[in-house]
């Protein structure tokens, strides 16, 4: 097997984070009430202007984010948006033609490209055609990230070769040494080039979260490894004790936000899965309990068509005491779309 950590030195290179962005509150709905992929009380406006064909929420949204240099909260809002212009691209092309030069549009816009070939079975070719738009938006602010993260994703559906990642990697980190979207990123890419080799995502992740603050969303990446080892079937056996700590130090990440919040609400639906897998069960009742309503596509999407009932039958099961068969039957089933970003490949969902 090839290497990696020798492909790709740059990625356990050690780096400090000097601030971390701040998160923003949000009024959680009533415990009964399940919600899917809720968005938190900055995003909802600028959504529900969207729909009505309006843009300047969406503008000054991520306006703010870049000016107070809040690159978790931009990098999430610029995904929710580029998903909504995906079905509804009115409000987004009149922001265009209004001002082409924007940040903020030019974020958009390049994420919008990408996810829309992103299924294709022509992916490769169609995403070289959209590196122009990553380009612009990258030059549109040389401190930020996020247009880093979606030209490492480009770079892996693209097939881009390892030298190449690297360079981007080394970019993208300079500029964030911890963001936590570019993390995922690079940890896909190493599962889709190295299928299998899960070994060598998890040292990339654990060196990654062990040099992360405590607070930063990295420190779930090692559980997000164990997420795609969990759900891949292939490779060498990881031993047991470091899915186990995966687990925990997701676990200790997420005592760190309040209950029923939307900001770590994918972290912590994603921890259940993987403490299911486990068999951990009354960790994984506690954390159902912090998670709350707020259930979230990623991972339920992956086995099922409806993520939203398939949260909700896992929650009756573990609430109610049901038989761990029962729940185990539900952790199974024919992938869907991974991340949102359709296309299922087989160790690419990390």
């Amino acid at each position: 097997m090839v290497d990696t950590m020798a492909l790709l030195p740059s990625f356990i290179r050690p780096t400090r984070m000097t601030k971390r962005s701040a998160r923003p509150a949000a009024r959680p709905p009533a415990r009964d009430e399940a919600v899917l992929d809720a968005p938190d009380e900055r995003l909802s406006p600028a959504l529900v202007e969207a729909g009505r064909g309006e843009y300047a929420a969406a503008a000054g949204l991520l306006a703010a984010t870049r000016a107070a240099t809040e690159w978790e909260n931009r990098d999430r809002y610029v995904r929710r948006l580029a998903g909504f212009a995906r079905s509804r691209p009115e409000w987004y092309e009149q922001w265009r033609a209004a001002a082409p030069d924007d940040p903020g549009v030019l974020l958009v816009g390049s994420q919008l490209a990408v996810d829309r070939v992103w299924p294709s079975p022509a992916r490769a070719e169609l995403l070289r055609e959209t590196s122009p738009l990553i380009t612009a938006a990258a030059r549109a602010d040389d401190r930020d990230p996020v247009p880093w993260r979606i030209a490492l994703d480009h770079a892996r559906g693209s097939h881009a070769g390892h030298r190449y990642f690297e360079e981007l990697w080394e970019a993208a980190v300079r500029r964030a040494p911890h963001h936590y979207g570019c993390h995922v990123a690079a940890l896909r890419y190493l599962g889709t080039f190295w299928h299998g080799s899960h070994r060598e995502c998890f040292d990339f992740a654990d060196r990654a979260a062990q040099d992360a603050p405590a607070g930063s969303l990295v420190q779930a990446l090692p559980a997000r490894a164990a997420f795609g080892y969990l759900t891949d079937g292939c490779g060498p056996e990881v031993p047991r004790a470091r899915l186990d700590a995966a687990a925990d130090r997701a676990i200790a990440l997420s005592a760190r936000f309040p209950a029923a919040d939307p900001w770590p609400a994918e972290v912590r639906n994603k921890l259940l899965y993987v403490l299911l897998r486990l068999d951990r069960w009354e960790d994984a009742r506690a954390q159902l309990r912090l998670i709350g309503p707020y259930a979230t596509s990623f991972p339920w999407d992956r086995f099922s068509d409806d993520p939203l009932g398939h949260f909700l039958h896992l929650r009756e099961h573990l609430e109610t005491g049901g038989p761990r068969a029962g729940t185990a039957g539900l952790l199974t089933g024919p992938p869907g779309p991974p991340d949102g970003q359709g296309g299922h490949a087989c160790a690419a969902d990390h």
